[in-house]
């Protein structure tokens, strides 16, 4: 089983930058898609980022395309979520997520599924105010 612990999360002023960290405990960068989702209060889980095995690959919500960057580095084993250009409505939880690998082809039309992932971590929250 792995288990996913993000870091990095906090509180941040309309137009500022968080970078947040996800570390798995096992070994995942030949294997293992990776993904971030957020879920505001009283709303329901959504996609923001995800990234393929290799780190090569990228596929972003709408929402953050142009504001966020997801990345790996497989050599660390942990990948990050770059955050720029922040706005209140990016207030929410946000999750790492794992799964075993697609083939390319397939990455980004199951990508933005949470029902895809089988690992996930605790959250962390990041908070931006107005």
């Amino acid at each position: 089983q792995v288990q996913l612990v993000e870091s990095g999360g906090g509180l941040v002023q309309a137009g500022g930058s968080l970078r947040l960290s996800c570390t798995p405990s096992a070994r995942t960068g030949s294997t293992y898609d990776m993904a971030w989702f957020r879920q505001a209060l009283g709303k329901e889980r959504e996609f923001v980022a995800a990234v393929w095995r290799s780190g090569g690959t990228t596929y972003y919500a709408d929402s953050v395309k142009g504001r966020f960057t997801i990345s790996r580095d497989n050599a660390k084993n942990t990948m990050y979520l770059q955050m720029t250009d922040l706005k209140p409505g990016d207030t929410a939880v946000y999750f790492c997520a794992a799964r075993r690998t697609r083939i390319l082809s397939d990455f980004a039309v199951s990508a933005s599924r949470s029902n895809e992932y089988n690992h996930w971590g605790q959250g962390t929250q990041v908070t931006v105010s107005s």
